[in-house]
């Protein structure tokens, strides 16, 4: 609910500060007197398209300030929660700025905010509805949305759109399966080949490292056999061992003639005749290892060669070709299985179409038994608004499925006997579309909920009797929200709970408007004014006591 707005130098207003009360709140004045700048000013502060000048002439900058009461389950509560912003409590405080220049600055809450943060808080706070901004009535999506909230249709809705979800994502799944399908049966041929190629060579982790470090030592083999054997040659009888043991014999026949002597001598010689004899032994064995079979070498080259060609054949590491060769077997296997899960997929798709079809079925009954039911009510509603021989119509007709089902609804109006029904905009007036939004209104009470409704100058054009029924409207709605109306209508004033008058002043040629709050008795005034024009009399007076009801 509105609880207050403050206009600083905006248009011909310099400082107001007004409080709005709950039920049905009137503002009045002469034509002129500035209460379309109300309007105007409350537009620019919740983020509304409107007059681009609206500084104050000679101000450095304009601002309005309007501060709303939030229910604990307000809708506008989602929209501050993703925009991060906090609530202060059951308050919500909007601020916007703007400068001669055209630069404008909001804020809700005194935290900056962005124009579009600032509309879709505006959209769940305040609804404006005069002769030029019926869009609701005009576009046939918000007929839509209209009926469905006139039936109550919320919970339907939602299934619908859940069902529709699915639906789309159990028709993805089938054809991104079929795809799949379809990309590996031109594949095939190539998979179950090159399954046959690995499975034939079967290369095991690390065995290309193996392959090539034993390449490596065979192709070294011969000369390494070389050397070594002229290293056996020159350690054996015929190389050192045969001088060694020369000079053994001579020294031994020698050292008892040296009584001792040479005793360490030939200690240190037989010691390096048994290591040289070792030497000899460990080399004869490097020597059979050498011996090489002639076609162990070209053997591993064939294998080795073989699994780098596949590796670079098939884009992977050696050490890879078992687990990718897996992987084909894998996706063999969800070809052959591919007919199965096809099946399986094409019964969930098939399970979800039919689930929304019920889902949307539902909820298109629901819509045509309410187009019945609004028709009644717009009728009843129509009659009293001096429009009694006009037909109402909610016209359904089938539309392509969507998330919120497979209905277009459209009000069409026929305003004369014997014309043809036709799109509102086309058939109503200025006047009788307002009348045709006032009895929707009155029709969908429960839509306003958590909203303030704004109606400028709805009751133009009409007067006596007319201008009654739509006060009493008017207030029968404010029963359920606040609503705040502009009129020039005395019927429609007397109406009001809460009453204020738009005054226009110059003052050294500075031309200010103001409102102010009427006491009963200023009331009375006020409503005469409007019944007599400029001289008011005392049988005005009367009229406007008979109307206030006093």
């Amino acid at each position: 609910m509105l609880r207050g707005l403050t206009i600083r130098d905006m248009l011909l207003i310099d400082r107001l500060e007004l409080e709005f009360q709950p039920g049905l709140n009137v503002l009045t004045g002469e034509t002129g007197a500035g209460k379309s700048i109300l309007l105007d000013s409350l537009g620019f502060v919740l983020g509304w398209r409107g007059r681009a000048e609206l500084v104050r002439q000679g101000a450095e900058r304009g601002e309005v300030e309007a501060w709303f009461d939030l229910g604990p389950d307000h809708p506008v509560r989602a929209v501050l929660d993703e925009a991060g912003i906090e609530p202060e409590g059951d308050e919500l405080v909007l601020r916007r700025v703007n400068t001669p220049d055209g630069r404008k600055t909001a804020w809700i809450n005194d935290r900056r905010a962005s124009g579009e943060v600032l509309r879709r808080v505006s959209e769940r706070l305040v609804e404006l509805h005069g002769q030029h901004d019926d869009r609701g009535l005009l576009d046939p999506r918000g007929h839509r949305m209209l009926l469905d909230a006139f039936a109550g249709a919320a919970p339907l809705v939602a299934d619908v759109a859940t069902r529709w979800r699915e639906r789309a994502a159990a028709a993805k799944a089938l054809s991104r399966a079929r795809d799949e399908i379809a990309a590996m049966r031109g594949e095939e041929e190539f998979l179950r080949h090159a399954v046959e190629e690995l499975d034939a060579l079967d290369p095991q982790p690390g065995e290309e490292a193996e392959l090539d470090a034993a390449r490596r030592r065979m192709q070294a083999a011969d000369r390494v056999r070389a050397d070594v054997s002229r290293a056996l040659t020159a350690l054996g009888p015929q190389g050192a061992a045969r001088p060694m043991g020369d000079a053994l014999r001579w020294l031994d026949g020698a050292a008892d003639a040296m009584e001792g002597a040479l005793g360490p001598g030939l200690e240190a010689l037989e010691r390096a005749l048994d290591a040289l004899a070792e030497a000899e032994q460990e080399v004869e064995r490097a020597v059979e290892t050498l011996e090489i079979d002639p076609g162990a070498l070209e053997r591993t080259e064939d294998r080795l060669f073989a699994i780098r060609g596949l590796a670079r054949k098939y884009e992977v590491l050696p050490d890879d070709l078992g687990a990718h060769a897996e992987a084909l077997r894998g996706q063999l296997a969800r070809l052959d299985a591919g007919e199965g899960d096809i099946a399986a997929l094409e019964a969930a798709a098939a399970g979800a179409a039919a689930a929304y079809d019920r889902a949307a079925a539902t909820l298109s009954a629901a819509r045509a038994e309410a187009a019945a039911r609004l028709q009644t009510a717009m009728a009843a509603e129509l009659a009293p608004l001096k429009m009694e021989r006009a037909v109402f119509t909610v016209e359904l007709s089938e539309a392509a499925p969507g998330p919120e089902g497979r209905d277009t609804v459209e009000f069409r109006v026929a305003t004369n006997p014997g014309a043809p029904a036709g799109p509102l905009g086309r058939i109503a007036s200025g006047g009788e579309l307002s009348r045709f939004l006032l009895a929707l209104k009155v029709c969908l009470t429960g839509e306003a909920e958590g909203l303030t409704l704004i109606f400028d100058e709805i009751d133009r054009g009409v007067g006596g009797a007319t201008a009654d029924a739509v006060g009493r409207r008017l207030a029968a709605l404010a029963e359920g929200a606040q609503v705040l109306v502009v009129t020039h209508s005395p019927q429609v004033a007397a109406l009001g709970g809460h009453h204020w008058r738009v005054e226009k002043s110059v003052e050294d040629a500075v031309t200010t408007s103001r409102v102010v709050p009427l006491d009963p008795a200023a009331r009375v005034d006020e409503i005469a004014r409007m019944l007599a024009g400029d001289t008011v009399t005392g049988e005005a007076r009367a009229a406007a006591r008979a109307l206030l009801g006093g």
